[in-house]
This record gives C-alpha cells, structure tokens and sequence, in this order.
C-alpha cells in the first residue's frame, strides 16, 4: 500500500512540474513573430517567383523565401527580440528595405514589397 501510495506521490509531483513546462513551451510559440506579405510590381500587379530576403541583424544570418503565384511571401517562427531587415528581388528590380524593430510589439508583421528600382550591378 505504502508503495501505491509514494508511486501516486511520484505521478503527481511529475505532472505539477510537467504542465507548467508544457504551458512556458506554448506561451513562448505564442510569443514568436511571423512576418509575411505581398510582393509587387511597379504596376503593383502581384510578382509570383519574387525573392525575398529576410537578414537577422543580430546574426547577419539570410533567409529567402520565393513568393507564391499570388506574390505572397511569409517567415514564421522568427524571434522577437531581434531587429530584420526584409526587401524583394525579381529579374532586374529590387524594393526598398524594410526595417522590423525588435521595440515594435506586433506579433504579425504585414509588409508590401513594392518592386521599384533596379538593382545595382555587382
């Protein structure tokens, strides 16, 4: 009896420790940033095929993502704390570039990507 008694204790400790790493896990999900849009043209027709470029000024680390038949682009998961830096290329074009700040609260970031300029030659 003794032994059902301290297993039942062992359960009940582990599930009380369990259910609040559970809850931080999903409250930290819920706290991440998505920054998603449109990419478009000087006509501001929708650009399907688009490159997006997502730079984490923190870690210089790039990301692209190539937008969808509709031009729409999207990055998820991304961290809040962090300043972006987000612009769009297609063929010769490029759009201007688009500063996320670490200090602007919103969780859901939309941004239209104006192809506008040619880039510049390397």
């Amino acid at each position: 009896m003794r032994a059902i008694f301290q297993f039942a204790v062992v359960m009940a400790l582990g599930t009380a420790f369990a259910l609040p790493a559970a809850a931080q896990e999903k409250k930290n999900d819920a706290q991440l940033r998505t920054i998603r849009g449109t990419v478009l043209d000087k006509e501001e027709t929708p650009t399907p095929s688009g490159v997006v470029y997502l730079l984490n000024v923190k870690t210089q680390d790039v990301k692209t993502y190539i937008a969808d038949e509709a031009g729409n682009y999207r990055f998820s998961g991304l961290d809040p704390n962090v300043d972006y830096e987000v612009h769009a290329e297609h063929k010769d074009m490029i759009s201007p570039t688009h500063t996320v700040s670490s200090f602007d609260s919103r969780r859901d970031v939309e941004l239209v990507l104006k192809l506008s300029h040619k880039k510049p030659a390397h």
